[in-house]
């Protein structure tokens, strides 16, 4: 079965390992040793803070208990911009008109902005692709709602995700070749590892003025807001739940910038505490999101998430499997909470 739960220390091999196979443009995991190590320590050092960290990183891994193997990563960071600035391009449209000459055109600009200061983010997250089956991707993802709807006050109102842009099997985005390198005369892949340390050159180096997007090259315009081919079906689950188009973009390779109010969040929204009955019997039909719920005796570094079928017995009760009670690390009696992992059709449950 496979588990989400929080990353621990002795899971830095693999995250070290995945990080060499993120590829160029996934900027919150790269294969640089002091930053991941650094981002270890800021996921553990969030885990196990009594009071919520104003800037928190919480990192979940993907384990396959019959292996033991980690299949992937994801994570939610609690506030962005706060002590480093988070930069992104806001589309607007700009009017030119003309009587004299009978023209009227609308053009789009992009300036830079910092709207999404205080936001919490959803991000870090990578599926090793072996795992890329049986809807893994859905758990990896969708977890991260169900950890938001039971410690709600460690976040902020709105959530965001920046999405990975349209980049070549080279790595090459046309997107910052067209306007990024004007300003910052390095190639993209080593900007991109640039701003995963520190994000205070980009107000140094970029201009601060709006930019004419129809001044860009065709292929970079056709790129705006458009995913990388690896993140399009991210993007597709986060739709899924609610998520939506913000206007704005990443600053280097156009990738779009999803966001929501968390109680919009469909997970958030119609997920559901139940009582927990253990039972031999397993369950048929359509998977489950099913996480442990928080009790005194449990801290946050204790949840679980897994997907599988489950039954009900009335409106309060739940009933699954020992297997599954296990990966939850929970007993009979326990709470947990559940929701539908693809959203239902009118008239189901």
């Amino acid at each position: 079965m496979m588990i989400i739960r929080p990353i621990e220390a002795g899971d830095w091999e693999a995250l070290w390992d995945i990080a060499h196979k993120t590829g160029v443009g996934f900027t919150s995991l790269q294969p640089d040793e002091p930053r991941v190590r650094n981002k270890l320590a800021w996921a553990l050092d969030s885990m196990s803070s009594e009071t919520p960290p104003a800037e928190a990183l919480y990192l979940f891994v993907l384990e396959d208990s019959d292996t033991g193997n980690i299949a992937g990563v994801c994570g939610i960071e609690s506030a962005i911009g706060l002590s480093d600035p988070w930069y992104n391009y806001r589309i607007n449209i700009q009017v030119h008109s003309s009587r004299e000459l009978d023209v009227y055109n609308k053009v789009q600009t992009l300036t830079l902005c910092n709207d999404h200061t205080g936001c919490s983010e959803l991000c870090t997250l990578f599926l090793l692709p072996e795992y890329r089956h049986s809807r893994n991707g859905h758990l990896l993802s969708k977890s991260r709602f169900m950890f938001m709807a039971d410690y709600q006050d460690r976040f902020s109102e709105d959530v965001v995700a920046e999405m990975r842009g349209w980049s070549d099997e080279e790595g090459t985005s046309p997107f910052w070749e067209s306007l990024g390198r004007h300003f910052f005369s390095v190639d993209f892949a080593e900007a991109d590892m640039a701003t995963a340390r520190s994000k205070s050159f980009i107000a140094e180096l970029m201009p601060r003025h709006p930019i004419y997007v129809n001044l860009l090259t065709e292929a970079a315009q056709n790129v705006i807001g458009k995913t990388h081919d690896a993140t399009t079906p991210a993007l597709k689950l986060l739709k899924s739940e609610g998520m939506h188009f913000s206007d704005c973009i990443a600053i280097f390779d156009a990738g779009p910038l999803v966001e929501a109010r968390v109680q919009d969040i469909r997970i958030v929204r119609e997920s559901r505490a139940y009582q927990v009955n253990i039972t031999s019997r397993e369950a048929s039909g359509e998977p489950w999101l099913i996480a442990s719920t928080p009790a005194e005796e449990r801290s946050v570094r204790d949840f679980r998430c897994i997907m599988g079928a489950v039954s009900f017995a009335g409106s309060q009760i739940v009933n699954m499997t020992r297997e599954q009670a296990d990966c939850l690390q929970i007993s009979d009696g326990s709470l947990v909470r559940v929701v539908p992992l693809i959203k239902p059709q009118h008239g189901k449950r």
